[in-house]
C-alpha cells in the first residue's frame, strides 16, 4: 500500500506539537535577551543585577520545570494528551504574561519563573506521548525531530522578537511587551488545538487505513491500544535500566542546550564586544541551523531501520554518530580568539556553535524515542517525565556553573566559556556510553 492510499493525518498532528513546541521556547527564551537590560547599573535604568543573580533565576524556572516534569509526565498518562498539554500550555502562558508584572526584584522574579515552569513542563512529556500513540516505531524519532525543531524556532523568534519590543516600545515597556504578547501566542493554538486534535481511535478524520499503519509496529501488548488506562506503578519504573538510561541520556546532555539557549547572547556580547542589539542574528542562525539537525537526526535511524536494521540498533548507531559530532566544540575558544583570527573569530566561533547545537537536536530527537521504543504507551508520558526531571537538574547544575564562572572570571570571560564548552563537546560521549552499559540491547518492558 503506497503512502498516499495510507493517509497523511498524522503529520497535521506532528505540524500541531512542532506550535506548541516553538510556543514553548518562544516564552522561554525572552529572558536570554533580556540580560543585558537586567545586568545594567540601576542608574542606567537596568535592574543591577549580577550573572549569579540572572542565573538563580534561570536556574530557579529549571528546577521547578525538572521537579514539575515528573509528575507532569504521570498526570499526562491519566488525563491523556489532548486534556494534558491544553493545561501545561494555559499555565506557562498565564505566568509568562505575569512574568511582566514581577519588577526588578530577584525574589519576584523567581517566584514567577518558577511557576512558569511548572506550566511548561508539561510540554515534552505530552508530546513524546502524542508521538507514540500516532506514529508507528520507525517514524517517531523523524516526529519527535520535527516537533522538536519548534524548541529552536521558539528561539529564533525571541533572537528577533525582544530586541524589536525594546526598540520600539522602549526599554522601561519593552521588556514588558515581550513577555505580554509571546504570553499571548498560546491561546491562539489552543483554538487549533481542540479543533483538530484527538486520539486516533477517537479521531473521525483518520483513515482506517493509517491507524492500521500507526499499529503496525505495537508490541502484542499494546497493539490496537491508543491510551490505555491501567494505572502504572510510577515508583516501580525505576527499577528498570530502560528509565536509567534515559535519565543519564537526559541528565548529561540537556544542560548543553540550556547553556546555548541562556548564554549565547552573553558568550557574544562578551567574547567578542558585540553590543546587546546585534546579537539578534548570530543566535537566530545558531537556532536556524539546530533545526536542520533536528530533523536530520531523526531521519537517519529510519534510514538504517529501512535498511534492515533492528529499531534499537539502527537508534543507537545513530546516537553514537551524533554523539562523536559535538566534539568539534572544544575548539570554539580557539576559532573564537580575535588576535588569533580578528574578525573572522566570531564567525569562525558561531559556526562551531551551530554545528554543536544541531547535534544537540539530532541527538534529543533520538534520545526521546528511545522510551517509546521500549516502554508501552501507557507508561511514556512518565518515564518522559522522569527524563525531563534528570535533564532539568542537569541545566540547574550548568546555569549555577556558568553564572559562578562568569563572575569568577569577569576580567577574562573567555575563560569560563572555554570550561563550559569543554563541558559541551564531552557530554554526549559520556551519555552514549552509560547508555550503551545499562542497556546493551533492546528489551521491551512488557510487564506493566
Amino acid at each position: 500500500m503506497t503512502k498516499e492510499a495510507i493517509g497523511k493525518y498524522r503529520w497535521v498532528i506532528a505540524t500541531l506539537l512542532l506550535f506548541a513546541t516553538t510556543i514553548n521556547y518562544m516564552d522561554r527564551q525572552v529572558i536570554s535577551y533580556l540580560k543585558p537590560f537586567y545586568c545594567s547599573p540601576v542608574e542606567q535604568g537596568g535592574f543591577g543585577w549580577t550573572n549569579t543573580d540572572f542565573s538563580v533565576i534561570t536556574s530557579v524556572f529549571t528546577a521547578f520545570y525538572a521537579g514539575i516534569t515528573i509528575v507532569a509526565g504521570w498526570v499526562i498518562d491519566k488525563i491523556g494528551t489532548k486534556l494534558g498539554l491544553a493545561f501545561s500550555l494555559i499555565i506557562w502562558s498565564v505566568f509568562g504574561i505575569l512574568n511582566a508584572f514581577a519588577g526588578a526584584t530577584v525574589a519576584v522574579h523567581a517566584m514567577v519563573r518558577s511557576l512558569f515552569g511548572i506550566g511548561e513542563a508539561g510540554n515534552f512529556p505530552a508530546s513524546i506521548k502524542t508521538v507514540a500513540e500516532w506514529f508507528p516505531k520507525k517514524e517517531r524519532a523523524l516526529a519527535t525531530g520535527i516537533f522538536n525543531s519548534g524548541s529552536n524556532l521558539g528561539a529564533m523568534i525571541s533572537a528577533l522578537f525582544v530586541p524589536w519590543c525594546l526598540v520600539y516600545f522602549g526599554t522601561q515597556t519593552g521588556w514588558k511587551m515581550a513577555f505580554v504578547i509571546t504570553g499571548a501566542v498560546g491561546f491562539l493554538w489552543l483554538i487549533f488545538w481542540f479543533w483538530l486534535y484527538n486520539t486516533p481511535s477517537k479521531q473521525t478524520r483518520l483513515t482506517k487505513e493509517e491507524y492500521d499503519y500507526i499499529h503496525s509496529d505495537d508490541e502484542p501488548v499494546a497493539a490496537g491500544a491508543d491510551a490505555p488506562k491501567e494505572k502504572v506503578a510510577w515508583g516501580k519504573l525505576f527499577g528498570y535500566r530502560q528509565t536509567w538510561s534515559f535519565f543519564w541520556g537526559k541528565f548529561l546532555t540537556d544542560g548543553v542546550w540550556w547553556f546555548y539557549l541562556f548564554w549565547l547572547p552573553d558568550y557574544l556580547i562578551k567574547q567578542f564586544g558585540m553590543a546587546p542589539a546585534d546579537v539578534k542574528w548570530p543566535s537566530f542562525i545558531v537556532y536556524g541551523i539546530a533545526i536542520i539537525g533536528s530533523v536530520f537526526g531523526g531521519s537517519i535511524p529510519l534510514f538504517l531501520i529501512n535498511k534492515g536494521m533492528q529499531v534499537y540498533k539502527a537508534r543507537l548507531t545513530a546516537m553514537l554518530l551524533i554523539a562523536v559530532v559535538p566534539l568539534i566544540v572544544l575548539s570554539t575558544q580557539y576559532f573564537g580568539n580575535v588576535e588569533r583570527f580578528g574578525t573572522s573569530a566570531m564567525y569562525l566561533a558561531v559556526t562551531v556553535i551551530c554545528i554543536g547545537a544541531a547535534a544537540h537536536q539530532a541527538w534529543s530527537a533520538n534520545l526521546f524515542t528511545t522510551v517509546s521504543d521500549m516502554f508501552p504507551k501507557k507508561a511514556v508520558g512518565s518515564v518522559t517525565g522522569i527524563g525531563a526531571m534528570a535533564g532539568g537538574l542537569g541545566g540547574v547544575l550548568v546555569q549555577i556553573l556558568a553564572g559562578r564562572l562568569t563572575d569568577a572570571f569577569k576580567a577574562n570571560p573567555q575563560h569560563a566559556y572555554l570550561i563550559m564548552f569543554i563541558f559541551c563537546g564531552l557530554a554526549y560521549l559520556t551519555a552514549w556510553s552509560i547508555m550503551k552499559f545499562l542497556v546493551p540491547r533492546y528489551k521491551a518492558i512488557t510487564d506493566l
